[in-house]
């Protein structure tokens, strides 16, 4: 292999390694973003509602670029159905109870809460699926959710608000539950559509119910919000919705599962200081070192063997 013949090789990979880092960021900034929208005074459901409703015509248009030419044939009613609850579940209740638990905690804990998710899927796997839980995994339980302790006492010290923590992080560990589920469940019918066909679609019919939970509980007026409101909603629709999940399954394709979980470590504590230089949250020792344990914990769990 000549030397030019070996970068254009590499090429493909750095490529895939920063869209991952862009994604990872992306995602990260989320939580600060609907931190920066509630100091308006605005509720879960309408910051919800307006993320879903800026970011649903680019998913529109993501699923029908991608199902151009798919034979109908291979998509039964049976798997539209299953989409449809795998969106509602995990995309929107995820979202929501996500959404709901930022109004009690920083913005950093609530990302280290749900990176968590790759070691619920391995106690779920093991619970309805039979699939063994070998040692790496114990480790990676301990690891993960002792640092889950430590960065709850160190939140706690700091805000000395027991009720609002535990009910923050209880709502947010549900979501990473729920978001865990859909995971596993999405395994047998994802391949049907495609991963980016699947994503759009399912970003579709989790906008639809946070749009229909919006004008049920509230009346038209809540729209009547300062601009602000509508110019972060759409930073966090296009930023940290949109741009992250195409960014992501792009940088799948090209350096594969196993990279992208090692890149993607970083959005945790991309998080972290995020929330230290914009929303002035605290960032201790503990709290880093919580951080560390958690990371380790899910990379133990995520990465395998090529």
């Amino acid at each position: 292999m000549t030397l030019g013949s070996a970068g254009t090789a590499h090429r493909p990979a750095a490529v895939g390694t920063v869209l991952v880092v862009l994604a990872a960021v992306g995602f990260s900034i989320k939580a600060i973003l609907v931190k920066i929208t509630y100091a308006y005074g605005v509720d879960a459901a309408t910051v919800l509602a307006l993320r879903m409703l800026f970011s649903a015509p680019f998913f529109a248009a993501l699923a029908w670029w991608q199902g151009r030419g798919a034979p109908p044939a291979e998509v039964t009613r049976r798997d539209w159905g299953h989409l449809a609850l795998l969106g509602f579940t995990g995309y929107y209740l995820a979202s929501w109870l996500d959404f709901l638990g930022l109004q009690y905690v920083t913005a950093g804990f609530e990302r280290l809460v749900l990176f968590l998710y790759p070691t619920m899927v391995v106690l779920l796997s093991a619970w309805f699926l039979r699939e063994r839980i070998r040692g790496r995994h114990l480790v990676a339980l301990v690891l993960s959710y002792s640092g889950i302790g430590l960065v709850f006492v160190d939140q706690l010290r700091a805000t000395g608000s027991q009720e609002d923590l535990v009910l923050g992080g209880s709502l947010v560990f549900a979501s990473a539950l729920i978001y865990s589920v859909y995971l596993i469940g999405s395994f047998k019918v994802i391949h049907r559509f495609g991963a980016v066909r699947f994503t759009a679609w399912a970003m579709l019919t989790a906008a639809g119910a946070a749009l229909t939970q919006f004008l049920v509980t509230h009346r038209m007026a809540a729209l009547s919000l300062p601009m602000a409101v509508y110019g972060w909603s759409l930073v966090m629709a296009i930023i940290a919705t949109v741009l992250p999940a195409l960014f992501m399954s792009e940088g799948l394709r090209r350096v594969g599962a196993n990279h992208a979980a090692l890149v993607g470590s970083i959005g945790p504590v991309v998080t972290l200081f995020l929330g230290w230089a914009f929303l002035g949250e605290p960032l201790g020792w503990l709290q880093l070192a919580g951080a560390a344990l958690v990371l380790g914990g899910v990379l133990l769990v995520s990465l395998r063997k090529p």
